[in-house]
């Protein structure tokens, strides 16, 4: 499975961006797709992911500004991000795979939030 994510980009606080990322290969096997992100000296951390069916899991840091979505026929998956902090500022990853939606990951793409 390969992942391009796509998206990223400098925002004001307060602002808002969309990331996406499309899925190749086996997807077939793609029970999960999500976002991790890492930010400067910090520990990668979920962001956020969606299941078959639907289902959502966020970040509390996160919950209320961002909106994960998935278009199954594209095998692509959204990150609509709004009300933007400084604090969001991260290397963000697209993932896919199983129940944790995380054996695989892209190349990630920066998003960078400016006070």
């Amino acid at each position: 499975v390969q992942l391009q994510a796509f998206g990223g980009g400098l925002v004001q606080a307060g602002g808002s961006l969309r990331l996406s990322c499309t899925a190749s290969g086996s997807v077939f096997s793609l029970v999960g797709m999500g976002w991790y992100r890492q930010a400067p000296g910090k520990q990668r951390e979920l962001v956020a992911r969606i299941f078959l069916g639907g289902v959502t899991n966020y970040a509390d840091s996160v919950k209320g500004r961002f909106t994960i979505s998935r278009d199954g026929g594209k095998n692509t998956v959204y990150l609509q991000m709004s009300s933007l902090k400084p604090e969001d500022t991260a290397v963000y990853y697209c993932t896919a795979g199983g129940p944790r939606a995380s054996d695989y990951w892209g190349q990630g793409t920066q998003v960078t939030v400016s006070s």
